[in-house]
């Protein structure tokens, strides 16, 4: 690992500890040249898995993705970090045990609104907007009234 201030490939491992509930490792580590401490993360890498767009086009799946979504949604609303990552956490697991090889963009798509929808309806309603392509005002009406029946 490279040090973030001299840039130097030697290090050593001070602590490790589980993250995420498992999914990684939290590493703090030290530059033995100029002494600056970093932390690292280590997770599995889920190589092959592919999301199927709607237009047929399939693109590999990406966790960084998936959460940029998620906080693109949740925007200047008051929903933590941490809130973000584990319903990120949450939406990997699942397409990770449900899928091997393949996932369909809507699984996804679904996933994180009814994950955002318990969260934040604001951001719920901003991720429906993109996801369902809404074209018009009355296409968020219809959805926020649909939120306030579910109600």
């Amino acid at each position: 690992m490279r040090c973030p201030k001299c840039g130097c490939q030697e290090d050593k491992v001070i602590d490790s500890r589980a993250s995420r509930e498992g999914a990684t490792i939290r590493r703090r580590r030290e530059c033995t040249k100029c002494g600056h401490r970093f932390t690292t993360y280590e997770e599995v890498e889920r190589e092959g898995l592919m999301v199927q767009k709607r237009d047929g086009r399939h693109e590999e799946f990406s966790r960084e993705k998936l959460l940029s979504g998620i906080k693109k949604a949740c925007q200047k609303r008051p929903v933590s970090p941490q809130t973000m990552e584990d319903l990120t956490d949450h939406i990997v697991a699942a397409v990770t045990d449900k899928f091997e090889s393949e996932v369909p963009a809507e699984f996804i798509g679904k996933s994180v609104m009814d994950g955002l929808r318990n969260i934040d309806e604001v951001a719920y309603v901003r991720f429906a907007s993109v996801y369902r392509r809404f074209q018009e005002a009355t296409d968020f009406v219809h959805e926020v009234k649909k939120l306030e029946a579910a109600k």
